[in-house]
């Protein structure tokens, strides 16, 4: 059965997973989620891609990126994931790659669409009751746009930005959008567009990239499937 390609364009922002094998642990130890973060921060200075938030899970990695060009994603992703495998690899002496496949991917709108997307990504540690808040977890971008921690791999969208036009005023709304409630609908919607490479925003939004695409609108539904 053939694949949707993945769909891709200039500066529209894409939500990115990318998956252990068989969903089993891709991180060790602590030095390991450091060595990814690290690898991904030399890699956005070789790729016209914009980082706006991550979170890296045990078993799986999330990134809410814009690409300045529509192939930088998918190089990115294979220079980071390679990168990463060989330090791991070597470290342990292990063989073969520890991701499943291709990653999956979304195209997402602005306005509340983008902000939702953020705020799922770095909830997710709570979600997994990994962490009480997401705060208290190290490996996500969450400080960077709550408290405004210095991240090299961070840059702030437009959207983000014009919460506020003071840093901290800025953050404190930020702060208080993700300690509201994800409806379980949202969190549904933005798993099951990703899973299937669709689109992550209104009706109007996913029809307009739909018809460039050539591809039905109506397609990946609110499943059952975890991101």
């Amino acid at each position: 059965m053939s694949r949707f390609p993945r769909p891709v364009f200039p500066h529209v922002p894409l939500h990115i997973i990318q998956r252990g094998n068989n969903r089993l642990p891709c991180f060790f130890s602590r030095n390991d989620y450091q060595t990814f973060l690290d690898i991904l921060a030399d890699a956005r200075h070789c790729f016209p891609c914009h980082i706006h938030a991550y979170v890296l899970m045990p078993n799986h990695v999330h990134l809410l990126a814009t690409p300045v060009e529509a192939g930088a994603p998918a190089a990115l992703m294979k220079w980071v994931s390679q990168r990463y495998v060989q330090r791991v690899n070597k470290k342990y002496q292990r063989f073969g790659t520890l991701w499943q496949g291709r990653y999956r991917s979304c195209l997402v709108e602005t306005e509340r669409y983008f902000i939702a997307c953020q705020r799922y990504i770095e909830l997710n540690p709570v979600r997994a009751t990994l962490s009480r808040h997401p705060a208290d977890y190290d490996w996500s971008s969450y400080r960077a746009n709550a408290f405004g921690q210095r991240n090299p791999i961070i840059t702030p969208h437009a959207i983000y930005t014009e919460l506020a036009t003071d840093p901290t005023e800025r953050h404190a709304c930020y702060r208080s959008l993700v300690d509201e409630a994800m409806s379980d609908s949202t969190i549904a919607e933005i798993r099951s567009a990703t899973n299937s490479n669709m689109f992550f925003g209104s009706t109007d939004f996913a029809d307009r990239m739909g018809y460039i695409l050539g591809r039905n609108a109506t397609l990946g539904q609110p499943g059952r499937r975890r991101a």
